[in-house]
């Protein structure tokens, strides 16, 4: 069975850009990625609050899917400034996942979806 999960205060992410922010697949759920971008579409001007952002939009759209950050068997972050800033997204992602951690690509860009937002990151979790 598939099936797109809504919920959050980011819910009208899905109409305003037409995708499933998380697509249940069964024993796996594919999320879309997850910017740093508030509900109101505003973004913090500093990168490690914007990092934590991030991972607080990724966590609220794990809890609507009923799953958690501990569920997450592969991470893809996509970065801004990769080199520059990614010091202070690692920090920051520490503060959220732990361990045993998952798989985890981190790939440089030159530009994401919200103007300003410094990366966007896309997960895969399994149900347990």
């Amino acid at each position: 069975m598939t099936k797109p999960v809504a919920g959050s205060d980011f819910a009208h992410f899905d109409e305003d850009w037409h995708f499933a922010r998380t697509f249940d697949a069964g024993g796996f759920v594919f999320l879309s990625g997850v910017t740093g971008c508030r509900p109101d579409y505003s973004v913090a001007a500093d990168p490690e609050t914007q990092f934590r952002d991030a991972f607080r939009f990724l966590a609220a759209t794990l809890r609507d899917a009923d799953l958690a950050l501990t569920d997450i068997v592969e991470m893809t972050s996509y970065h801004v400034d990769l080199r520059k800033n990614l010091g202070a997204f690692i920090k920051v992602k520490d503060e959220f996942i732990k361990p045993p951690y998952p798989a985890w690509s981190c790939i440089g860009t030159t530009e994401l979806i919200t103007e300003g937002t410094l990366v966007e990151v896309r997960v895969i979790c399994r149900r347990a």
